[in-house]
């Protein structure tokens, strides 16, 4: 590739210029940008910036990469970056990446950016282009999916934080031959963000569940329906809210919070395990806190649930419970599944015993008789 201006899907890329030095400061001095790309500066000033422009930028072209401006087609003011690191060449594979100025966010910019350039590289005979985020970075994993990326795993500890610390990438990948547009999600968003009855509320496991989440965690009845059946570090529950959205884009599972809609006040937790993409399968699971119990409340969060992952396209739903957990088999079994049979020591119990489990299945011809 050669460093020359590309225009298309209403974004220009073109070179850097030293007329672009204070917006380059304004934007890469923003929280969001220094806290997604640990790399950068910081502080991040002008001179910073000029070096970037005069010698960051000149390198990345030396170096078999790419790098760009993205820039208002009508103004030509600076909106952002854009551009390939990380060459393979026996492997035609180059790494994208970008980042967008606070005052151009949320126009679509990135996916405009990050397409016009794929095509670009691809035109230029790269076959395949990998784009890693921060797993918290889920509005890059939005740019990612709408661009034509797929998910592809996660690499461990493969981004280095500013104190030397290591961080898990999600890794997103778009192959040449691959078919053009946004790639199709497992698990599309709900609609508004929320499921309810208008006695229950479903919504996305959030950072600010961790209270009520650990605690539902951590109670005995609970744990015992654990694999392992170990209550869960503080720590574990705070990620497990924290990624909760970005295991949701790459289609792994849908993780819910259970909400009284009359207080809003969080009841309990759900989740959607999309455990064979293939076959269009899922793992359904749910628990109470105590002062939720009694009233029902299970039962409507799994309907609400059920009814979504079929109404979005999956094609049978399965759940496990332990035979002495009465409780939660009437639950299933108020919702329409059915009990297909025992499976002898599937799971893991305490002290290296192990655990029989109760296997539950639904099709979306049950929820509609």
């Amino acid at each position: 590739m050669t460093p020359e201006t590309v225009e298309a899907y209403g974004v220009r890329l073109r070179p850097s210029r030293l007329t672009d030095v204070a917006d380059t400061v304004a934007a890469c001095a923003d929280p969001v940008t220094q806290r997604f790309m640990p790399g950068m500066p910081d502080p991040y000033t002008e001179e910073s910036a000029r070096w970037w422009i005069t010698e960051g930028e000149p390198a990345a072209w030396a170096a078999g990469g790419a790098s760009y401006a993205i820039a208002d087609r009508a103004t030509d003011r600076l909106l952002g970056a854009v551009g390939l690191s990380n060459p393979v060449p026996a492997r035609r594979q180059l790494e994208i990446g970008y980042w967008v100025a606070p005052w151009a966010r949320g126009r679509g910019v990135a996916t405009a950016a990050t397409r016009a350039l794929a095509e670009a590289a691809f035109a230029a005979g790269t076959a395949r282009l990998e784009l890693l985020t921060d797993q918290e970075n889920t509005a890059s994993q939005r740019v990612a999916l709408a661009a034509g990326f797929r998910p592809e795993g996660v690499r461990r500890s493969a981004g280095t934080a500013r104190d030397g610390g290591r961080y898990d990438l999600a890794a997103w990948v778009r192959l040449a031959d691959d078919p053009p547009g946004p790639t199709a999600r497992l698990l599309p968003d709900l609609p508004d963000g929320r499921l309810t009855d208008g006695v229950v509320t479903l919504r996305r496991l959030g950072p600010a569940d961790a209270d009520p989440l650990h605690r539902l965690h951590a109670l005995p009845e609970v744990v015992a329906n654990r694999v392992p059946p170990v209550p869960p570090t503080r720590e574990s529950i705070e990620r497990r809210c924290r990624l909760a959205e970005s295991h949701w884009l790459a289609g792994r599972s849908a993780d819910l919070a259970i909400l009284d809609a009359a207080t809003g006040t969080v009841a309990g937790g759900c989740a959607l395990v999309y455990d064979e993409p293939a076959t269009g399968q899922a793992m359904l699971g749910y628990s109470l806190l105590p002062e939720a119990r009694g009233r029902g409340l299970a039962t409507r969060a799994v309907e609400l649930l059920a009814d979504w992952a079929f109404d979005v396209g999956l094609a049978r739903l399965w759940a496990g419970t332990r035979p002495e957990n009465v409780a939660s088999q009437r639950v299933l079994e108020k919702v329409g599944f059915q009990r297909e049979g025992l499976l002898r020591g599937r799971l893991p119990g305490p002290d290296g015993a192990r655990t029989d489990s109760f296997s539950y299945g639904l099709l979306a011809a049950d929820r509609t008789r």
